[in-house]
């Protein structure tokens, strides 16, 4: 890490750097992994459950995926997410999973370093991004072997800590500790640093200059600081041919925009109750925290405060059987905490009696403004107002990425750039084999911002960044 520090980022570096990659969670780490050389192949004599598959990777077993066509691999693939090239490299690391199988994966790895792509990843926390924020006792949606990555499973790595699963999930602590560890065993340390805040992006085509053909290619330049623990700021300066922005979601949760919201009681994030729950300033005596939202956050929140006995009042905008409930789309026997929050919001409305001592839910109520002595006013489903005294309020209603350091906040790069950016409603635009924007060449998007919200899924993003920045190296001129 060290290296890195010492060598590229600072302002005198002249000579660009291949790959900048933006966010060090999941995708970035997943991404570094296949740009520092390690490549997949078809283990020899490994049969695909999927016979159409199966044809294909016959066709050229001896040639890596990552110089395949994955449009042609990816054909005819179907699963729980829109791109095809995720499907594909999930199918190919989980061949049977959707099904309850245990299938091997398919892959056989190769380190080849003569294939290695320089690069570097900013993170603003350690390697695994936003899982280093999250309380590490919550537990995971997805199924923990669903968590890992490439050629390191999550349940050998639980198992060499004498760790298990919880009903086949792991916890948030767990995981976080996993891709710290994974960056290690990989070796992949030196490409990574911590700290580092991007404050601005800016591309442009080079000036020619000296001897030789000008590249036609555009330069992206990187700028930022390093955060150190006195929090003082050493900036930095990078140049880069090609940018990949991975830096997830979480960055800047969704408002209310109501009156009071800035008011220090009210907070954005699970954190809050938490570091009150410690400090004693919530207790089991205080008045209730109220807590907006109807996903899987919200409930987080909900579970988290009846674990320490805290009174909780829990305020939705949807009815409770509205079918768009993500309670709705969870099998109950994988997730039987979040089905017993949703039972509690069904059956513990305030117009009913209490079956759940210290809980209330206010279904179809809309928040109007929240007041400096600690109450909460609502407009509820006839119109009526009502008013609560709370302790503390949670607004966890979803987030959005935060794209302020490219121009414009990277509005333009969206599919629709007349609304918001939104991982699931209006995601970067990218082509959906090389993850390449189609509003700049050489700026990419992976993960959530790219639409692939699991961390299953995200890996098929960088599949197919390194395909396309190796299929980019073999086009230079010697």
């Amino acid at each position: 890490m060290s290296h890195w520090r010492k060598d590229h980022l600072g302002a005198s570096s002249s000579e660009p750097l291949e790959v900048v990659v933006i966010g060090n969670g999941p995708s970035g780490i997943c991404l570094s992994y296949l740009l520092s050389g390690y490549t997949p192949y078809v283990k020899p004599g490994a049969v695909h459950p999927h016979p159409l598959l199966q044809r294909k990777l016959l066709e050229a077993p001896e040639v890596s995926i990552l110089d395949q066509d994955l449009d042609h691999l990816s054909e005819g693939l179907e699963g729980r997410c829109e791109s095809p090239v995720a499907l594909l490299f999930d199918a190919l690391l989980r061949p049977d999973t959707d099904f309850g199988g245990n299938t091997e994966s398919v892959l056989t790895w190769r380190l080849q370093k003569e294939r290695a792509i320089p690069h570097v990843v900013l993170g603003r926390n350690l390697p695994g991004g936003a899982w280093h924020s999250i309380e590490g006792s919550m537990v995971t949606l997805s199924q923990g072997e669903w968590m890992g990555l490439p050629d390191l499973q999550f349940k050998d790595w639980m198992r060499k800590k004498r760790r298990g699963l919880r009903n086949s999930r792991a916890t948030a602590g767990d995981i976080a500790h996993y891709y710290r560890d994974y960056v290690t065993k990989k070796g992949l340390g030196h490409n990574f640093v911590s700290g580092a805040v991007v404050t601005a992006v800016e591309w442009g085509i080079p000036e020619p200059g000296g001897s030789g053909a000008p590249d036609p290619r555009p330069l992206f330049q990187v700028s930022g600081f390093l955060a150190a623990e006195d929090q003082s700021r050493q900036p930095f300066s990078l140049c880069a041919r090609n940018v990949v922005l991975a830096t997830g979601t979480s960055d800047s949760p969704a408002r209310l925009g109501i009156p009071g919201e800035t008011l220090p009681f009210v907070h954005h994030e699970l954190s809050a109750l938490e570091v009150a729950t410690r400090a004693g300033t919530v207790t089991p005596a205080s008045d209730p925290v109220l807590i907006i939202g109807a996903g899987l956050s919200a409930a987080d929140a909900v579970l988290y405060a009846r674990h320490y006995n805290i009174p909780v009042i829990h305020a939705f905008r949807r009815p409770v059987d509205d079918p768009g409930l993500v309670f709705n789309q969870l099998p109950k026997m994988l997730y039987p905490e979040y089905h017993k929050v949703h039972q509690m919001m069904r059956e513990q409305s305030i117009l009913s009696p209490s079956p759940y001592e210290g809980y209330r839910s206010l279904p179809e109520h809309q928040p109007l403004l929240f007041k400096e002595d600690r109450q909460a006013v609502f407009q509820d489903p006839t119109g009526l107002q009502k008013v609560f005294g709370i302790s503390l309020v949670l607004v966890l209603i979803g987030s959005h990425p935060d794209l302020s350091f490219l121009p414009g906040a990277g509005a333009d790069l969206a599919v629709d750039p007349e609304q918001p950016l939104s991982a699931k409603r209006n995601p970067v635009d990218v082509d959906p084999f090389t993850y390449q924007s189609t509003q700049q060449e050489g700026l990419y998007a992976v993960g959530p911002l790219a639409g692939d919200n699991f961390v299953r899924f995200v890996q098929g993003g960088a599949l197919a960044v390194a395909s396309s920045l190796l299929k980019k190296e073999a086009r230079k001129p010697p």
